[in-house]
């Protein structure tokens, strides 16, 4: 029998084998070569290195006589004409699928269904989809308004936000109706360390009220009233009290969206008589002109959503606690976008819908006026 030759390795090699079999990135199919190699340094043959590692004793072999002749920067190599081939025009195969095509009965492709249909590993597909930054599980909202008169009403309203009339104040007016008094069916655990605070999935309600609120643009003052309805009544009472609130001589410049309540028949005479009150409409379908809604959702999100009520007026006083420590805070929502940008970007997405789907927009781009 030959006598075994042992393979030896330099201190700065070990090191080395060492760091590449545990580091994180490094791919499975080199650390088992380092591996082998530590292994068989160890005076081991190639055989019984092979069996401890779990490959095949021509591999171990391999691999050890190209380390003699090469060093260790030969075990990140492959050979050539070795793996897998690649398949002539696959990713533009897969693309196309993706982009003009679904799958029976369902909106848009899985990895593995894509995979099935194609006769390749779903790794390959997802790496093509990952290399083209296409993202079938996620998708965006969007809404494109068709106002007729989007463009004139969008330059008065930034013009009132960055450059409001002098000695006026302008308020962001809305009401979030149908806020309801939710009490869970049990009591929940508290939030601790290491554990999140717990709440039974389900809930009893105990009816709902409309919140009417004022947002002030300069400093982030709101005042809000709690009606149990939302009708043009409603809104009359909220005027009023606005009316009391400020002072008599002050112009009021409002914000407001088309709910039809807001342009009821008495709202209009009730506003003739009251000439000081400045009424601004937002586009239809663009509520994120009214800074109001942006405070809408900080009452959500922290006073409303993980609250339990045991009934409205529970959830009335907290509403307003919420609205005087918003107050006493005074941090108001700054407007920054510009006329022109709003513009621009709405005529962006007109022309790439138009694009993608022509006539989608049902409606001429708005008419351009001088800002």
């Amino acid at each position: 029998m030959s006598r075994l030759i042992p393979l030896e390795l330099t201190t700065d090699n070990r090191i080395k084998l060492n760091q590449w079999s545990k580091a994180h990135g490094t791919p499975q199919q080199v650390v088992k070569r380092c591996q082998l190699i530590l292994v068989m340094a160890s005076g081991v043959s190639a055989s019984k290195a092979a069996k401890t590692i779990g490959v095949n004793r021509h591999t171990a072999e391999l691999w050890r006589d190209r380390f003699r002749k090469d060093g260790p920067n030969t075990l990140w190599e492959i050979a050539e004409g070795r793996g897998r081939k690649p398949k002539k025009g696959l990713a533009k195969e897969i693309i196309e699928r993706t982009l003009n095509s679904k799958p029976r009965g369902q909106t848009h492709w899985s990895s593995r269904q894509m995979a099935k249909s194609l006769g390749v590993h779903h790794s390959t597909v997802a790496r093509v989809w990952q290399d083209h930054k296409l993202k079938l599980h996620r998708h965006k909202t969007f809404k494109l308004s068709r106002d007729p008169k989007y463009a004139e009403k969008l330059i008065d309203l930034v013009g009132v936000y960055l450059n409001p009339p002098a000695h006026a104040l302008v308020l962001c007016v809305d009401e979030k109706s149908q806020i309801q008094a939710l009490d869970r069916t049990q009591p929940g655990l508290p939030l601790k360390r290491g554990r999140a605070s717990t709440w039974t999935h389900d809930y009893v309600r105990h009816s709902t009220t409309t919140l009417f609120a004022a947002l002030e643009v300069a400093n982030g003052k709101v005042t809000g009233q709690c009606y149990a309805r939302h009708r043009h009544q409603e809104f009359l009472k909220f005027l009023r009290h606005l009316d009391a609130e400020y002072n008599e001589g002050q112009e009021l410049h409002v914000i407001l969206d088309n709910y039809c309540t807001h342009k009821h028949q008495k709202v209009k005479k009730w506003l003739a008589r009251h000439p000081r009150f400045k009424m601004h409409f937002i586009p239809i379908s663009s509520s994120w002109f009214n800074l109001a809604e942006r405070w809408f959702a900080e009452l959500t999100n922290k006073a409303i959503r993980q609250g339990s009520f045991t009934n409205v007026p529970d959830l009335i006083a907290a509403i307003v606690e919420f609205v005087e420590a918003s107050n006493e805070q005074g941090k108001p929502f700054i407007w920054k976008a510009t006329a022109e940008e709003l513009l621009a970007k709405f005529e962006r997405y007109r022309k790439r819908l138009e694009e993608i789907s022509p006539g989608c927009t049902k409606r001429k781009s708005p008419k351009k006026v001088s800002v």
